[in-house]
């Protein structure tokens, strides 16, 4: 009984040690493999690189796509119980750039469009329509002429309005000369001391047009399966501070099959005329609140 004991534990121990073995040989050929990728990788990458760095045309887009839909029948813990309900809403941010050796021609767009609805089936006097509730449209055009590696004289026409609701009105529109930076690749940062914004409203408005100093910030990216974007555009009035703003965008995208991922998108803003337009008071009466906005839902990338 004894020896039958003693073999069982022995033939045991070797079945372990075995395992261990195997699972030692296994996870070292692991580790070569993926020293192996790792080095493919990065020679890879620097390919990318020089790919990235000759002339011609870079197009390219990605976004978010967000939506929810619910109805509920008899639902009494709510103030509604019976009502349907939806949001739907996407972003876009699209760029064409043109980069050549002696010049390069920059052009972007950023649009975020939402919709919700909340249809009161108890109350015929409400709405049942997909009313808009974020809109934000944003295209400029950058064209520099090189004066070195990194700097460019440069031109920048940036407009920026609503499309769903009150389109143009107001609307803003930058024109301006001045300097481009470009420290390294992916960043761009836009320095024009004459600039002149444009503003366009309909009616007796808050709304005034001025000349002053536009300074803009980009850095678009892509790394691996994520992309990513940041974009802060400022307008600095001479005439008066009331009449300055500044946007700030960002956009995150992660992809994790075949150009679906997810992403998330917010926004930040202040603008002095746009508040007291929206508060019926003076420029210097308005409480120049921060703006913002955010989405989340799925994103894809072409």
């Amino acid at each position: 009984m004894n020896k039958k004991l003693l073999l069982s534990v022995f033939l045991m121990l070797m079945i372990t040690f075995s395992f261990s073995q195997t699972k030692e040989e296994l996870e070292a050929q692991k580790a070569e493999k993926q020293a192996e990728a790792d080095k493919f990788q990065a020679e890879a990458d620097a390919l990318q690189a020089q790919i990235d760095a000759l002339p011609g045309w870079r197009i390219g887009a990605f976004g978010t796509i967000g939506g929810s839909l619910s109805n509920f029948s008899k639902w009494y813990a709510q103030g509604a119980p019976n009502n349907q309900s939806g949001a739907i809403g996407f972003t876009v941010n699209a760029f064409a750039n043109k980069i050549d050796e002696k010049y390069f021609w920059r052009n972007s767009l950023n649009t975020n469009l939402n919709w919700t609805k909340l249809d009161n089936k108890d109350d015929p006097n409400d709405s049942d329509d997909f009313e808009p509730t974020t809109d934000v449209f944003n295209l400029s055009s950058l064209y520099g002429r090189r004066l070195s590696e990194k700097w460019a004289v440069s031109g920048l026409a940036e407009y920026r309005t609503t499309i769903l609701n009150n389109f143009n009105d107001p609307g803003y529109l930058d024109v301006g000369v001045g300097f481009t930076w470009t420290p390294i690749t992916d960043l761009v940062v836009v320095i024009h001391p004459a600039n002149y914004n444009f503003v366009f409203s309909s009616g007796d408005t808050v709304f005034d047009s001025s000349f002053g100093a536009k300074i803009v910030a980009d850095y678009t990216r892509q790394i691996g399966k994520i992309n990513f974007k940041t974009n802060l555009s400022a307008f600095q009035s001479y005439e008066d501070s009331n009449l300055s703003n500044w946007t700030w965008i960002n956009s995150f995208a992660y992809t994790f099959w075949k150009g679906i991922g997810v992403g998330f998108d917010f926004g930040l803003r202040s603008n002095r005329q746009e508040a007291a337009n929206f508060q019926g008071v003076d420029l210097d009466d308005a409480d120049n609140d921060l703006q913002s906005y955010y989405t989340v839902g799925l994103s894809y990338k072409f």
